[in-house]
């Protein structure tokens, strides 16, 4: 195994242990609202300690940065680890078994290492920049179907960019009239992994941050599958605005999707 992701699937295993610990002792834990349907628990925090905890041990001069603590800088600032610790707070919140850990490992700009780690599964995806993708040592492909009128297409609500929400459910409603079914979970992560697992064709979303999809992005790449922006770019990292799937899906959904743009969501 790579030893950086070696590193980084013990820091995802230890917050697991945190946050499952938490999940069967909720009456414990603190919650506080950053915003509408946006928390942050004691466990989101106790979660990242612990991932910057192993990093540190093994790599104490890279720089984190973390949803919860934001930039941690080391003295290598060409090594940057991005750190969602619980991404899926919500559901953690209401008790929905559907969060998941995520860990990704920057060299220089590029991203070569991603862990998704769902603690409730014991599901581990991984990727490696140019060696493939994995959930749990098996060998991830995206799905071959690449007919969209068959396709299960994952999505999730602008809730903490509400102005875009008459051009979401335009969206929405265009894929919806092509595709088999939608499905909203509440973790970008996880519906990145399970897009490169195969278990879903394609997957969209507006207005997420680096933290969110940074790890789920290398690990769709390396299963064989496309991750553009809205307009077909390569800017998701920037704008937070994404496209996942098979390349077909892909290509499908970039054509469905840029007719009904506003203007910012253009850029």
């Amino acid at each position: 195994m790579h030893p950086m992701l070696t590193i980084a699937v013990r820091a995802a295993r230890a917050a697991g242990q945190t946050i499952m610990r938490a999940y069967t002792d909720f009456d414990r834990v603190e919650v506080s609202a950053k915003g509408i349907n946006d928390y942050v628990t004691s466990v989101d925090k106790e979660a990242e300690a612990a991932i910057v905890y192993q990093i540190r041990k093994s790599y104490p001069d890279h720089t984190i940065v973390g949803e919860e603590s934001g930039e941690n800088r080391g003295t290598n600032k060409d090594y940057i680890w991005v750190v969602d610790p619980l991404d899926g707070t919500t559901n953690f919140v209401k008790g929905i078994p559907h969060f998941a850990v995520s860990i990704a490992l920057q060299y220089k700009g590029k991203t070569e290492v991603a862990v998704v780690f769902d603690p409730v599964r014991n599901e581990m995806f991984t990727a490696v920049r140019g060696q493939g993708a994995k959930m749990n040592d098996f060998r991830v492909r995206v799905s071959n179907n690449t007919d969209i009128s068959t396709s299960i297409v994952a999505t999730g609500f602008p809730f903490k960019a509400r102005q875009h929400t008459e051009t979401y459910m335009n969206i929405l409603g265009e894929v919806f009239a092509h595709c088999a079914d939608l499905r909203r979970s509440g973790s970008a992560a996880l519906d990145l992994a399970y897009v490169a697992a195969g278990r879903m064709e394609g997957y969209f979303e507006i207005g997420l941050k680096p933290w969110d999809i940074a790890a789920g992005d290398l690990i769709v790449r390396e299963a064989g599958g496309t991750v553009t922006d809205f307009t077909g770019g390569h800017g998701y990292l920037l704008s937070g605005n994404i496209i996942a799937g098979n390349p077909k899906s892909t290509m499908t959904l970039v054509k469905t999707v840029r007719p009904l743009l506003s203007e910012a969501l253009k850029r």
